[in-house]
């Protein structure tokens, strides 16, 4: 994202489920990570496909007369070269410096004097750029779009000082923040294999080095209609969508994708302890991350529908077991919560976090949380635990349809990751049908599983061990680990 953050997988407090953000927020969290069949359509979507290979999603929704956007490449930094990273994030950057027709700026500004929004964002698994404006603008958008896709004009006087722009970014975001550079450093503990190890910022060095060949080359790729997902939401009709799709797509040829085996990851049998120690630390963290099933990998399966519901009983809020245990209960932490990665083209993640209260140490909080996971594995969750959280996510994905944002975004993640449109409408119906011995198949088999990485995040050391010490650690090691911008 050129003015926000990119994705570089947001910290374990970020990611808890959504119970604590609004509804429609959770909604696109939860149904972006999720499958859905027609009968309980959410979107009530239709789709096709042009000639080029280019898939289009229409949302008809008429409450007011503004339509959004979401072209979304399959593209994100799992697809960069080895020792390239940042080039998928750095060729966002790029995408606003014009082409032959238009010129460096002027695709926001000329958004902008059409009383629209625009930005962007960078994932490891793909690259989304998106538009609202008035319904009777989104020709105008639709030529803009379809423009840059293959006539960027890509120069050296453009790319010098955006790459700049990008390691100051680099800066501020994570050399200046300690949990991102814990965060950062942690994925090579938790992925041996994968692209995912690598931050979607990109290495500073590897920045510095980088050439414009190497945009170009990234480009020409995979900035192709044959591997984009468009989606269109808001005041307008299929006939009319199709239309000026044909008009402004249609006419772009497709490329030669050529993607490479995807990487997988070796079976993960031993335990990592990831530390971060420094000085600006204020509110020290634990965590505790797990490789999981994801729909790039493994599909819409019942193990997945599984550990949503399992995440949002053990992690999902302030009525968790986590968060009642350790803050409401017992008083060791100041925050509690857990998240689970599940749209990904590679594999996904589990995860549960604490932060210590005051005077309590990071030892006492791991102990605390891992008595709640040993229970979890060991006895199972009831029930009314799983009634209640099923209703939590059929709820919440009742209000996906109150935005153009959310459904634009949900549904070109999911399709960009694999999943097909029947995965994402039917989502509420397969949530819905998920059993307590699902759930704790799931708990033994994900959460009980060998191999993880623990990271910690220490404030300055002290004697006591108190709130952001170590009781036992001093380690010099450090860590990261993978999420938009």
């Amino acid at each position: 994202m050129r003015s926000d953050r990119p994705d570089v997988r947001a910290p374990e407090q970020a990611r808890a489920p959504a119970r604590a953000f609004a509804a429609l927020v959770f909604a696109a969290l939860a149904l972006s990570l999720t499958p859905f069949a027609a009968r309980a359509a959410v979107f009530d979507a239709e789709s096709f496909t042009l000639g080029n290979g280019l898939r289009v999603v229409v949302v008809e929704n008429d409450r007011a007369p503004v339509v959004t956007q979401m072209l979304m490449y399959k593209a994100g930094s799992i697809d960069e070269m080895p020792g390239k990273s940042g080039v998928a994030h750095v060729l966002e950057h790029m995408m606003f410096k014009g082409t032959e027709e238009v010129g460096p700026g002027e695709f926001s500004a000329m958004v902008s004097r059409n009383g629209g929004q625009d930005n962007a964002f960078t994932s490891y698994d793909y690259t989304g750029y998106y538009q609202s404006v008035a319904s009777d603008r989104l020709a105008l958008i639709m030529r803009l779009e379809a423009d840059r896709m293959r006539n960027l004009a890509l120069d050296d006087a453009q790319f010098q000082p955006e790459r700049q722009v990008v390691i100051e970014e680099r800066n501020q975001r994570v050399e200046n923040e300690p949990s991102a550079m814990l965060n950062e450093e942690a994925a090579p503990a938790l992925y041996y294999n994968h692209p995912y190890s690598q931050p979607i910022i990109g290495w500073r060095h590897e920045l510095e080095a980088m050439k414009l060949a190497d945009l170009r080359h990234f480009y020409q790729r995979f900035y192709a209609p044959n591997n984009a997902v468009l989606v269109i939401v808001g005041d307008t009709t299929v006939e009319e969508v199709r239309d000026l799709a044909e008009t402004y797509y249609g006419p772009i040829e497709p490329s030669e994708i050529g993607r490479t085996a995807p990487l997988m990851e070796p079976p993960h049998d031993s335990a990592h302890v990831v530390t971060l120690r420094d000085e600006r630390v204020r509110q020290p963290s634990w965590s505790m991350r797990k490789l999981a099933p994801s729909y790039g990998t493994d599909g819409p399966t019942d193990q997945v529908y599984a550990l949503q519901v399992l995440m949002d009983i053990v992690g999902g809020g302030n009525s968790a077991r986590l968060y009642r245990a350790l803050v409401v209960e017992q008083g060791v932490a100041v925050g509690a919560g857990g998240w689970y990665s599940e749209t990904d083209r590679g594999p996904g993640t589990i995860g549960l976090y604490a932060q210590p209260a005051e005077g309590r140490s990071i030892d006492a909080v791991e102990r605390a949380a891992r008595a709640v996971i040993a229970d979890v594995i060991e006895n199972g969750v009831t029930e009314d635990e799983v009634r209640r959280a099923i209703t939590r996510l059929q709820d919440s994905a009742a209000t996906a349809r109150d935005s153009l944002m959310g459904p634009a975004r949900v549904i070109a993640q999911g399709l960009s990751v694999g999943l097909d449109l029947d995965d994402i409408e039917s989502w509420p119906e397969r949530i819905g049908a998920v059993t307590v011995a699902q759930v704790n198949a799931a708990a033994r088999d994900v959460l009980g599983a060998p191999g993880e990485v623990t990271t910690r995040l220490l404030g300055p050391a002290a004697e006591n061990g108190a709130a952001g010490q170590s009781d036992r650690s001093d380690q010099a090691d450090r860590e990261q680990k993978k999420e938009p911008s």
